[in-house]
């Protein structure tokens, strides 16, 4: 198989994974949350080289964080924890291996922070559609991106960093990420009129280009640790870090959103 199917059939079985983990809610869709999340430290950990024994206190620490949100329904004790943790390991990992401390703090907010962003959201009353919108967001950016970019090329979006991103690819992204969006009009309840199509895209928008930019940090940082990818575990994709690059940061800028409008109910 080429790597463009390959790509193609790993992308949908995961958005069905997503989708049906999302519809189900609760202790299922943290589940998914917590591999994922815990998935992301493993490559961070590999990519860094972290001591074994950062990376075990980090697994540790990322599992009772999200267990706290999950279980407990306590996002703010899990970001509590998380940032403690952070400033623990960065300590220890700098006793440990010298330059590894800063990497192992930031890793550990990187990894966990959309988790918690994502369990909470999914759990406010609108939880369902919110969520999906931050996924269709990245989805439809991504998706509209690479196949524009390879479409219309054209000058180099940041080609220190992503040799093969293209500004013709942002923008296509920036088109599919709205209209991926939009099409949340017809299920979400009170949206399908002009005002719902408006807030939508206020939503969408500054989101699709959160994700361009955290696909832009995966690719810089890929570069500095010197991989080509985050991992394998993916065919046609590469590593989970490569996979949700975008979602990382959408998760916390669109939970902040929500958090800060009330729009999630």
């Amino acid at each position: 198989m080429g790597e463009l199917p390959k790509r193609i059939v790993t992308g949908v079985a995961l958005v069905a994974l997503a989708v049906a983990a999302l519809w189900f809610g609760g202790m299922a869709f943290a589940a998914l949350a917590a591999v994922a999340v815990l998935l992301l430290w493993v490559e961070w950990s590999n990519m860094h080289r972290l001591p074994l024994p950062v990376r075990r206190i980090g697994l540790a620490m990322l599992a009772l964080t999200l267990w706290i949100t999950a279980v407990l329904q306590n996002p703010n004790e899990g970001l509590m924890l998380l940032g403690g943790a952070a400033g623990i390991l960065m300590i220890l990992a700098g006793k440990l291996a010298r330059g590894a401390g800063r990497p192992a703090a930031i890793g550990l907010l990187y990894c966990g922070l959309p988790g918690i962003a994502l369990v909470w959201l999914r759990g406010q009353g609108w939880g369902l559609y919110a969520t999906l919108l931050l996924m269709l967001v990245v989805w439809g950016a991504d998706i509209a991106a690479y196949f524009t970019g390879r479409a219309l090329g054209g000058p180099k979006l940041a080609p220190a960093i992503s040799p093969n991103k293209t500004w013709s690819g942002a923008m296509g992204g920036l088109v599919g990420a709205l209209a991926a969006a939009l099409l949340l009009m017809l299920w979400w309840p009170g949206y399908a009129n002009t005002a719902g199509a408006l807030r939508l895209a206020l939503l969408a928008l500054p989101l699709a280009v959160v994700s361009i930019l955290g696909d832009l940090y995966e690719s810089w940082l890929k570069r500095r640790c010197g991989v080509k990818d985050s991992g394998t575990i993916l065919p046609g994709h590469g590593g989970v870090m490569d996979r949700l690059d975008g979602l990382v940061p959408v998760a916390v800028a669109g939970a902040g959103i929500f958090a800060a409008t009330g729009w999630a109910g």
